[in-house]
């Protein structure tokens, strides 16, 4: 059976918490631990949902704020039903049997 497997980033929800409001507050901070981001970067890692991060990073906020990944994001799990048709997998093809078939038309001339 397929899986759907999500997951929901709460970085501004934990800057929210320890009283980060701006994004370019978290810039000093990520370079304390080597991580060096342009605000542009930092804005989009905050407010949008990050297809790729690095583990580094990952670790990094982490340490900033106190806590495991798992209050970084958090994941969902689902199982995907199996969309069912009204056929049975028959082919939308029709077999035709030479027994079936109209005979050829002969054409006479007078």
């Amino acid at each position: 059976m397929k899986r759907k497997v999500d997951y929901t980033w709460r970085l501004a929800e934990l800057m929210a918490a320890r009283g980060l409001h701006n994004t370019t507050d978290l810039i000093p901070l990520l370079a304390e631990r080597d991580i060096n981001l342009s605000r542009p970067q930092v804005y989009r890692l905050v407010n949008q949902r990050p297809e790729r991060v690095s583990l580094m990073l990952i670790a990094a906020l982490c340490d900033i704020f106190e806590c495991e990944s798992t209050d970084l994001f958090t994941t969902t799990a689902t199982d995907v039903r199996v969309r069912k048709t009204g056929t049975a997998s028959a082919p939308n093809v029709v077999s035709l049997d030479r027994s079936v078939r109209p005979r050829r038309a002969n054409i006479l001339d007078e």
